[in-house]
């Protein structure tokens, strides 16, 4: 059903706390903001609502000394994890966060968003429903 907005599950709400807790551990905010951003995701019904939690966030918090050696190993895997590619999907999968960024695909000239799936910080172009 085109336009539908698409409800959050667990699985995405997990992805989205997990996503948070690793920002909060690089010290982009507070306990108090992880509070309040965490409340959004679990008292989100739709994915978008839940996706507003993260959506002012950078894409990779960033790393610290102690990230890398909590890991077991040094930083460069896992800034070149957040490096990977892009691809087209007709729709937003399950747990995609979606970004601010939106643009025209120049071939058919369709209004595209970008959605970003934190498991692996790989970006999808996802056409926006018409008005």
């Amino acid at each position: 059903m085109p336009g539908a907005r698409p409800l959050a599950t667990d699985a995405d709400r997990e992805r989205l706390v997990a996503l948070l807790r690793e920002h909060y551990a690089a010290g982009l905010f507070g306990l108090d903001e992880l509070d309040r951003r965490v409340g959004t995701v679990l008292g989100a019904q739709f994915l978008d609502e839940a996706a507003a939690a993260v959506t002012d966030l950078p894409a990779a918090p960033p790393l610290t000394a102690a990230a890398g050696s909590a890991a077991g190993g040094s930083a460069a895997p896992r800034r070149a994890r957040w490096r990977r590619g892009h691809a087209h999907a007709d729709q937003p999968a399950a747990g995609w966060v979606p970004t601010s960024e939106r643009f025209r695909d120049p071939s058919t000239s369709t209004v595209m968003r970008v959605w970003v799936d934190p498991a692996d910080q790989s970006r999808h172009y996802v056409p926006e429903p018409e008005p």
